[in-house]
């Protein structure tokens, strides 16, 4: 009973910490575009931190609006190939730019909790980022209002998703593919099984490694693998705070979205496009950069593996085939939700 005390004290100051760190970066941010006014009391929100991203957007703001998203915040950091002012040009998109270091933004939660801070409240809030798709179960028919209305009625607060990397068969650098079009049409392979998972000692949620990037690169140091699991949709609440991307969060109780092997919560699927094309040299310009991961000299080998194209598909692959492919694979779960 102590150490529950104590631990959550401990939490507790953590977020108002987390809160107060936001409230000082907003200064780091510009508004380019405010077209805030036109957020209905219902809508639907979509949070991203983007860089470079004119390949992904034309497509990931079609899906998105198909879905049901009313408003678009961005934070553009630094992009070079017109991504800002593509942005700022669409009529359901607000625009903020940060010059600042991404990784010292805690990778952009800091700049995005302020946007959630001063719009997000009482809204469901998506939060993704340009290479994430998300699945979920009867999302063919039916949309994130009629997801976030299942939520409410079981005064559910946060929605779980596991992230799949998606991948080509062949050398990921010699796929085609061209603004506009369905990613998952060009990278459709993905790893149907070799997924782990523990339940954190401190935030309590269930902490999931595998699939693609695990096998390829980190089968050696399997711990250092990217974290998959992901908290993008939330009711939100001005105090709520995300810790380390989208994979925790505070208070705790919004990072309970998974009960693997159990499955009786309902979750969904971010369909992970990271391995179009231009991976080459985005890992690339990473690896000089050094701003996407806490520790960059162990994942210099990781990028400049990328950087050579690798062909990730093996005859255990599997071809996405929708989200009932997915359940039946045990990697979401339509829960109570039929």
């Amino acid at each position: 009973m102590i150490g529950d005390a104590w631990l959550n004290y401990r939490m507790r100051w953590k977020r108002r910490r987390l809160l107060l760190r936001i409230w000082r970066k907003r200064k780091q941010l510009k508004c380019v575009a405010d077209k805030t006014s036109q957020i209905a009391p219902n809508a639907i929100l979509a949070f991203s931190t983007v860089r470079n991203e004119m390949l992904r957007l034309p497509h990931f703001l079609e899906y998105y609006r198909k879905l049901g998203v009313a408003h678009f915040l961005f934070v553009d950091n630094a992009s070079d190939d017109g991504t800002a002012e593509y942005l700022a040009a669409q009529p359901d998109v607000s625009v903020w730019v940060a010059d600042a270091s991404y990784k010292l933004s805690r990778f952009g939660m800091d700049w995005l909790g302020w946007l959630q801070w001063q719009f997000g409240h009482g809204h469901w809030c998506l939060t993704v980022d340009a290479d994430e798709l998300l699945v979920y179960p009867y999302c063919d028919s039916r949309d994130l209002h009629a997801l976030t209305r299942h939520l409410d009625e079981q005064s559910i607060p946060a929605f779980g998703a596991v992230m799949l990397d998606m991948y080509p068969k062949g050398p990921t650098i010699s796929a085609s593919y061209k603004a506009g079009d369905d990613p998952i049409s060009v990278i459709p392979w993905f790893d149907s099984h070799g997924y782990r998972h523990k339940r954190h000692a401190v935030f309590d949620n269930h902490w999931i490694q595998g699939g693609v990037r695990d096998r390829m690169f980190f089968s050696e140091q399997p711990d250092r693998a990217p974290t998959l699991n992901k908290t993008p949709l939330v009711k939100w609440h001005w105090r709520n705070v995300y810790v380390t991307s989208t994979h925790h969060m505070l208070p705790r109780r919004l990072n309970r979205v998974f009960d693997w092997p159990e499955q009786d919560l309902l979750t969904g699927a971010l369909l992970h496009t990271k391995f179009l094309p231009d991976i080459g040299i985005r890992s690339s310009e990473e690896l000089d950069r050094k701003q996407h991961f806490e520790n960059s000299a162990l994942y210099g080998q990781y990028y400049e593996q990328l950087m050579t194209g690798p062909d990730l598909w093996t005859d255990a692959s599997v071809m996405y085939m929708g989200w009932q492919q997915l359940e039946t694979l045990g990697l979401m779960s339509q829960g109570s939700w039929s």
